[in-house]
C-alpha cells in the first residue's frame, strides 16, 4: 500500500457513517414523486440524463479518478432484462455516477439515502439520474414499492449499496446484511455486483478507480426466501472481497477504535 493520507477510527462496521457533507436529512413523504411517466417529464428526464448529466459525470470521473470499468461484457445479454446491481459505498459523488456508465447506454435507477437529494446543486439532478431515495413514512413506502414494481416490469436496472453507510476511499468490503437482497429474490431477477478499487496513478500522487463487474448470481434451487437472500448475499460478498484485494493505494487508514483505547 502507498503512504497513508489520514486515519479514521471506527467502532461499528455496520452503522458508522463517515460522510463529510453536513446535510439535514429530508423526509421522503407520500408526496415525493418517484416516477416521471408523463411525456414531458420523460422528455426532460432524457435531456437531463443524456445531454447534461452524463457528459458532466464522464468528465468528473475521468478527470478526478481516471475511471476504468472491467468486465462490462458480462452484462451484454442483459440489455432487455431487469436486474439488480450491488456495489461498495466509498464515494459521495462518484457512487451516484459510476452505475450510469456500467449500464450505459441503458438508464439506471439507484436506491439512495434521502441525503442524496439534499446535496447542494447536485441533489437537484439526482432524480433525473435515476435516484430513488428511501421512504420516510408508510405512504412513501407504498409509492416506493410501486415504483420498483414498475421499473422491474419495464426491464430496468436498479442499483443498491448494501453497506448503506459511506466510508470514503475504503479499500475493503464491510460486512452487510442480506435484507437488501430481497429484491432479486422477490422479482426473480439476476444479481450482479461491482467493486470499486483504488490504485496508484503513474507519476501522480492521485488515485485511480477501477470498477470490476461480476455476475450473474442466482440462489441455489429449493431455498426459502430468507435462505435465498443469504445465499446471494454470500456469493456477492465473497467476490467483492476478492476484487477489493487488488487495491494498491490506501488514501485513508481505517482502524477499529478499541485497538487504541
Amino acid at each position: 500500500m502507498s503512504k497513508l493520507a489520514s486515519t479514521i477510527y471506527y467502532t461499528d462496521e455496520l452503522n458508522d457513517e463517515f460522510s463529510t457533507m453536513a446535510i439535514h436529512t429530508p423526509k421522503i413523504t407520500k408526496d415525493y414523486q418517484y416516477l416521471r411517466t408523463g411525456f414531458f417529464k420523460r422528455l426532460l428526464h432524457g435531456i437531463v440524463y443524456y445531454l447534461i448529466s452524463k457528459p458532466l459525470a464522464w468528465c468528473y470521473l475521468k478527470m478526478k479518478f481516471h475511471h476504468q470499468i472491467v468486465g462490462k461484457e458480462k452484462l451484454k445479454d442483459m440489455k432487455k432484462r431487469p436486474l439488480f446491481l450491488y456495489g461498495n459505498h466509498t464515494q459521495i459523488i462518484a457512487d451516484a455516477l459510476i452505475p450510469t456508465f456500467i449500464m450505459s447506454p441503458r438508464s439506471v435507477y439507484t436506491i439512495v439515502h434521502p441525503n442524496n437529494v439534499a446535496i447542494p446543486f447536485i441533489g437537484r439532478f439526482v432524480p433525473y439520474l435515476g435516484g430513488l431515495p428511501l421512504p420516510s413514512d408508510l405512504g412513501a413506502t407504498r409509492n416506493f414499492m410501486k415504483a420498483t414494481d414498475y421499473l422491474v416490469k419495464k426491464n430496468k436496472a436498479l442499483v443498491i449499496y448494501p453497506e448503506a453507510h459511506l466510508w470514503p476511499y475504503y479499500t475493503k468490503i464491510r460486512p452487510f446484511l442480506a435484507t437488501s437482497f430481497h429484491y432479486p429474490v422477490k422479482y426473480h431477477t439476476p444479481t450482479y455486483c461491482f467493486t470499486n478499487t483504488y490504485h496508484q496513478r503513474k507519476n501522480n500522487k492521485k488515485v485511480k478507480i477501477i470498477t470490476y463487474i461480476d455476475g450473474p448470481f442466482y440462489p441455489k434451487e429449493g431455498l426459502d426466501d430468507i435462505s435465498a437472500r443469504e445465499d446471494i448475499r454470500n456469493q456477492v460478498y465473497q467476490i467483492m472481497s476478492f476484487r477489493a484485494k487488488s487495491s494498491d493505494k490506501e488514501m485513508i487508514q481505517y482502524v477499529r477504535r478499541e485497538q487504541h483505547d
